[in-house]
């Protein structure tokens, strides 16, 4: 008994832990799944251009989709003891002045009534002028497409920098139809697939630069972007717009805390989250939290593109459609293998047909068939 006891112990030890994950179920505290909606605030005061605004409230983090617009809101953009612009409602939640070329030496906010009853604004800022971008420029490595932008301010008086970009690609499908199936039977298709599109993206993560520990005011190849020598984006013309913003130091330590909570989670040397708020305050409830950081500068803006014939002809680019192929389907089978979906671009060979899916000839399901002004 003495030498089989540790044994069973053993066993019944280890049979415990395989039933212990059966036992967990999710638990969401109140606090979390019915949280207060706060106010958030997302923009800046665009002194030498249109200032745009997006209004919104927070949610429960068990609720997913996008956070529910705060509309009806009177706006203002207003400058210390001096004018008052109007911010009009243009689309569900979102607030834009005319175009203004503000006073650099004024200090300016964003006040903001909230129906029925709540005012909001934020605190007054000094108006920044952001320096010109030098160059957005491109290398190639063994390790992909990389981008970088430059830039520097002679008067060493903006020191913190934030880019945003936006990504713009053609995209060509490699099949080609002009038969669909429909209703039980193979029949040409009126208005052919598009053959070429234009995907876009807007980013999302924050870039940050700061030249407060040098002597001169340089930013020298920050990277922006990088990519696989082999990205689809590559495959035939590409172009990337970057805007460059001025920040305040204290404009910077909030877009700062702000990518640390958002981008650097998940393992165990990532910094705690932390409570962000900014510089917009509830003017009627000192208690009534509200989310965002009203800073105030010009933009200033650079693009360039990307062509297929500037890469290396050996290298081995990506399509975007290299899982799409084209199946042999004989006549007869054509019902059962089609005529679930309904709508089926073929392609009709002698003794059947060759079929894909939709996503395989719509260039439309991966963007637009406008072509951009720019391009």
């Amino acid at each position: 008994m003495r030498i089989l006891l540790p044994l069973v112990r053993i066993t019944l030890l280890w049979c415990l832990t395989l039933l212990l994950p059966s036992c967990v179920e999710p638990y969401m505290p109140d606090v979390i799944s019915s949280p207060k909606s706060y106010l958030v605030v997302d923009g800046f005061i665009n002194c030498n251009g249109v200032t745009t605004l997006k209004l919104s409230r927070t949610s429960a983090i068990n609720e997913p989709g996008i956070s529910p617009a705060e509309t009806k809101a009177t706006v203002y953009l207003e400058e210390e003891a001096g004018s008052r612009y109007r911010l009009q409602e243009k689309t569900t939640g979102t607030y834009t002045s005319d175009n203004l070329r503000l006073n650099s030496a004024k200090r300016y906010r964003i006040h903001l009534i909230i129906t029925p009853s709540k005012e909001y604004a934020s605190d007054f800022v000094t108006a920044q002028l952001t320096p010109k971008i030098d160059d957005v420029k491109w290398q190639l490595d063994t390790k992909g497409i990389n981008i970088f932008v430059n830039t520097h301010d002679p008067t060493n008086a903006t020191r913190y920098y934030r880019w945003e970009c936006e990504e713009t690609w053609e995209t060509r499908p490699v099949i080609t139809s002009g038969i669909e199936y429909v209703n039980n039977k193979l029949q040409n298709r009126l208005i052919p697939y598009p053959t070429v599109c234009w995907g876009n993206e807007i980013s999302t993560d924050i870039k940050l630069g700061s030249t407060a520990s040098l002597s001169q005011d340089v930013v020298s190849d920050y990277l922006l972007r990088s990519y696989t020598s082999t990205n689809a984006r590559f495959r035939h013309k590409y172009s990337i717009l970057v805007r460059q913003h001025a920040q305040t130091q204290e404009e910077y330590n909030y877009w700062n805390l702000l990518k640390k909570n958002t981008e650097n989670i998940g393992t165990l040397f990532d910094p705690l989250p932390a409570q962000i708020t900014g510089n917009v305050h509830c003017l009627s409830d000192d208690s009534e939290l509200a989310f965002g950081y009203i800073g105030a500068h010009s933009v200033e803006e650079t693009r360039i593109f990307i062509t297929r014939a500037q890469l290396p002809l050996s290298l081995p680019v990506s399509t975007g459609y290299d899982d799409c192929i084209a199946d042999t389907v004989v006549s007869r089978d054509i019902p059962g293998v089609f005529g679930f979906a309904g709508n089926i671009p073929v392609a009709v060979i002698s003794v059947g047909a060759l079929g894909t899916s939709v996503e395989c000839v719509d260039c439309r399901l991966r963007g637009t068939t406008v072509k951009p002004a720019y391009w």
